[in-house]
């Protein structure tokens, strides 16, 4: 199977198909994006369509509604999480302070720009509130 995604003006993944891979062969029987994307057209309507890999064999990772295309770097990118956080050079959002490194867990705070501690790894929050 073949996926494939839409993009829109802004290069946003706006609709997500699959199809075969027989129907992006080629004359020669070797498989052609293009083919599959004129697939994809006639099948789901008119749009920019381009391959993702749902193993992230390429393109960086599998797209998903609401994720970004950079046609530059050939890769999808997640929508960005926190109005705070840049993109790095592997094209992953980065908070602007490093997650702590111990077993608590933790969530980020995008009013105070930290991240909160939200207790041990392996504590069920559900369970010990009644504790």
């Amino acid at each position: 199977m073949a996926h494939f995604a839409k993009l829109d003006e802004n290069n946003i993944v706006v609709q997500l198909v699959v199809i075969s891979n027989d129907d992006m062969l080629d004359e020669n029987g070797n498989e052609s994006e293009a083919i599959g994307a004129a697939t994809c057209e006639m099948t789901a309507g008119a749009g920019n369509w381009i391959q993702t890999s749902f193993n992230s064999n390429f393109r960086k990772q599998y797209a998903g509604i609401g994720f970004s295309y950079d046609p530059t770097a050939d890769v999808f990118i997640l929508p960005k999480p926190y109005e705070s956080w840049v993109l790095n050079e592997n094209f992953d959002w980065d908070p602007p302070v490093p997650k702590p490194d111990n077993v608590n867990r933790y969530i980020w705070n995008e009013e105070n720009l930290e991240w909160d501690d939200i207790g041990p790894e392996n504590l069920d929050p559900l369970t010990s509130a009644s504790e």
